[in-house]
């Protein structure tokens, strides 16, 4: 009996280790966001602060412990075998949603996910509690279910998200009262105190409060620091004052820079001392349940109550770094890091460009009703007023950055990001609430964008809805979370091993599943990130590699569509249509990113600009071809109607090949910019013209014949329509690419 729970508790810290990758994976962007963000130091000095504060952070967990061993239950009510059971149900939960949740890009939170699996399955093992007392038993389930604690938690979880994105807005308008966008100047005279203010904030919340966690703070220590907090706050804030202006004056140090570095810092520091519980609390609540039934030989695993939870336990310095280990490889190793990163980055950024989301009625209705608000607080304020504040929020129109350099935001904001919210969090963390450090990075990030004026009237709908998206996507982790985990530890209760056994492998098959589809997305994304490498030198080049990748996908979709409508195969109609739709998003992506692109370029080069849209335009026209042509196919083969006959085949398959010859055509001469064979290509296109032409002729006289319905006609009517426009839009593309090319010759031998 002994080797099965010794076993399930060496499962648990199996899936404590996937937890900390999968968890580390995700939250990366609480602490590395503002930093990336603003370019504040090489990507390697950025991670190598960042893996310290966490290894630093780690120790300063222990006192979080608790709130996986008595925060949502009493564990006194429940015996081994069922805290077993609770242990075991959260984590398979935790590891399969987190996994899911991270591998199609869902906001979560592992905060969240921990404290309603917790509640899931310990409210689940309670209610088969209940259901077997005795009928004059008094007991409820507030007798098991510690819900004072639980709504403490969930409240300030909730509430974390209003503070942050208050704070953070009203302290980055300060900021950005006091330095504006061209804060160089000022900084020279007020850096000092500004960086001095900052990391004094730091050191005492991660210090003084933070510290009273920490696994390696005696009572004497602790009670020192406790004594002398106003001496350390005042020696702080004059040292780290005076030494930094000093720096400054004397060396040109860029006081922001070492405030968002400490400020990272901090942030890894307070993501490790607060949220390393989700990922090793329960498994350490396992291990220590484990060594209270061993201790007492004989003992019943139905009948021992696990009282000894109760008690207050030290987590032991060792364990706490071996997690922080873990995460720090993970940092480091894991390929997530730059997609997860993104998404915040792009509600945040201070420029135009694509959204990563649309506009929905809730979204229009809030950016409409802060308009008018707008309008009317302005009627208040004398005009004088107005003009100045307005003055301090001009962003600077001149950059010295290039389209792969430039920040998404400027170091002001950076440091803000990473100030209020490692304070927030280290504080929280000293009240032993485990609030969500996703929540928390993540609605500062919001409110000091807002404050920033960087949601403007051109992008301000589609970023509202990006945040109110990630807010739903937090309910939906809390009711995943908890339905599953009460599932879960039902299904582990009645089933016992075979039910265990069954949902361990079920989570691996889950986790490899998703990690292969991950893998398969990123070998399908082409290379967007071409246009942010476009320079006034090499804009006819990275176009050329555009183009080619676009025309070699959508010869290769063409190809597939007409096979999977022939065959009847949806499997393969699906998933052509699946890749066909990121393919128009990434060309989206292109040409909503045209006016970055075309600011790069200088003055005197609207030709290039005027050739460059025109290539742009054609390119996004082939998408939409080859995406009217996949839909009514997929949709004509899942709704079962008639399949193509035998001459609509073998004219389809003449049309593929056909197809197939002019995009390889017009690829290789734009790829070798070689374009004597251009007339050749066109005539090719007239014959092909002619051919679609004679098809539809053949399908009017079918049609006449009564060998084909309406569907089928329809269908092809529309795959023929279609090509044809597919055609003319390439030969077009050739064309403008031609121009454009022979365009930036005729400079550089001018030049």
């Amino acid at each position: 009996m002994i080797t099965i729970y010794i076993t399930l508790v060496g499962i648990l810290i199996l899936l404590a280790i996937s937890d900390l990758v999968v968890g580390v994976s995700n939250d990366a962007v609480n602490f590395l966001n503002s930093a990336i963000g603003s370019k504040a130091a090489p990507f390697k000095v950025i991670m190598i602060v960042a893996a310290v504060g966490i290894l630093v952070g780690a120790t300063f967990s222990s006192g979080m412990m608790e709130v996986a061993r008595k925060g949502i239950f009493h564990p006194q009510e429940f015996y081994f075998s069922e805290i077993m059971f609770i242990f075991l149900a959260v984590m398979v939960t935790d590891v399969i949603l987190l996994d899911l949740f991270n591998t199609f890009g869902l906001p979560t939170s592992t905060t969240v996910s921990i404290v309603f699996e917790l509640l899931g399955a310990a409210v689940a093992i309670s209610v088969i509690k209940l259901t077997n007392l005795p009928e004059d038993s008094t007991k409820e389930l507030g007798d098991f279910i510690n819900s004072g604690k639980a709504l403490a938690i969930i409240s300030g979880i909730l509430l974390s998200v209003v503070v942050a994105f208050s704070v953070g807005a009203i302290v980055q308008y300060i900021a950005r009262l006091l330095f504006s966008f061209n804060y160089k100047k000022r900084l020279k005279y007020f850096g000092g105190l500004w960086g001095g203010f900052a990391i004094t904030a730091i050191t005492y919340f991660i210090l003084i409060k933070g510290a009273k966690g920490a696994s390696f703070m005696t009572d004497e220590l602790k009670d020192m620091i406790q004594n002398n907090t106003l001496l350390i706050l005042v020696g702080s804030f004059v040292a780290w004052t005076v030494l930094l202006q000093l720096l400054n004056w004397l060396v040109k140090l860029n006081i922001l820079k070492v405030i968002v570095l400490v400020g990272t810092f901090a942030l890894a520091m307070a993501f490790a001392g607060n949220d390393l519980v989700n990922f090793i609390g329960v498994p350490l609540a396992g291990l220590e349940s484990l060594k209270a039934f061993v201790a007492n030989p004989g003992a019943d695993p139905n009948l021992f109550l696990m009282e000894s939870l109760q008690g207050k336990v030290q987590t032991p310095t060792f364990y706490l770094l071996i997690a922080g280990l873990i995460m720090v490889l993970t940092l480091w190793l894991s390929k997530k890091a730059k997609r997860v990163v993104k998404t915040t980055l792009d509600l945040s950024r201070q420029t135009e460009g694509d959204e990563r989301f649309g506009s929905s009625a809730i979204s229009r209705s809030l950016v409409r009703s802060s308009l008018n608000l707008g309008k009317i607080i302005s009627y208040f304020v004398p005009a004088k007023i107005q003009k100045g504040i307005q003055k301090q929020f001009e962003p600077l129109k001149e950059t010295t950055h290039s389209a792969t350099e430039e920040p998404a935001f400027d170091l002001i904001r950076a440091s803000v990001n990473l100030v209020v919210a490692s304070v927030l969090i280290a504080f929280a963390t000293s009240l032993k609430l485990p609030l969500s450090t996703t929540y928390v990075t993540f609605m500062v990030v919001m409110g000091t964008s807002l404050s920033d004026k960087a949601w403007g009237r051109e992008s301000a709908v589609y970023r509202v809805t990006g945040v109110l998206s990630v807010i739903g996507g937090w309910f939906f982790t809390a009711l995943s979370a908890f339905t599953v985990a009460f599932i879960l530890a039902l299904l582990f209760y009645w089933g016992g091993v075979y039910a265990i056994s069954g949902m361990i492998i079920i989570a691996i098959l889950v986790i490899y599943r998703t990690h292969g589809t991950r893998k398969n997305k990123d070998d399908d994304l082409i290379d967007t990130e071409t246009l942010e490498e476009i320079s006034e030198k090499n804009i006819v080049q990275r176009c050329n590699l555009t183009v080619n990748s676009i025309l070699v996908k959508i010869n290769d979709f063409y190809s597939e569509v007409i096979d999977g409508t022939i065959n009847e195969d949806l499997k393969k109609l699906k998933s052509v249509s699946k890749r066909i739709r990121q393919l128009n998003k990434e060309s989206k992506e292109l040409k909503d990113n045209l006016n970055s692109t075309i600011t790069k370029l200088h003055e005197d080069s609207i030709e290039s600009a005027h050739f460059y849209v025109q290539v742009l335009d054609y390119l996004r026209e082939l998408v939409h071809n080859i995406t009217f042509i996949s839909k009514p196919c997929r949709d004509h083969v899942d709704n079962n109607h008639k399949s193509l006959i035998e001459a609509q085949i073998d004219e389809l398959n003449a049309l593929k090949g056909e197809v197939s010859s002019i995009l390889m055509g017009v690829r290789e001469a734009i790829a070798d910019c070689n374009y004597q064979n251009i007339d050749m290509i066109i005539d090719h296109q007239h014959e092909l013209l002619d051919k679609l032409g004679s098809i539809k002729k053949k399908q009017i006289k079918r049609i006449k014949r009564v060998e084909v319905g309406t569907k089928n006609s329809l269908l092809y009517f529309t795959i023929t329509n279609e090509t044809k426009n597919l055609i003319l839009n390439v030969i077009n593309l050739l064309k403008s690419q031609r121009d454009f090319t022979m365009f930036d010759e005729e400079q550089n031998r001018k030049n």
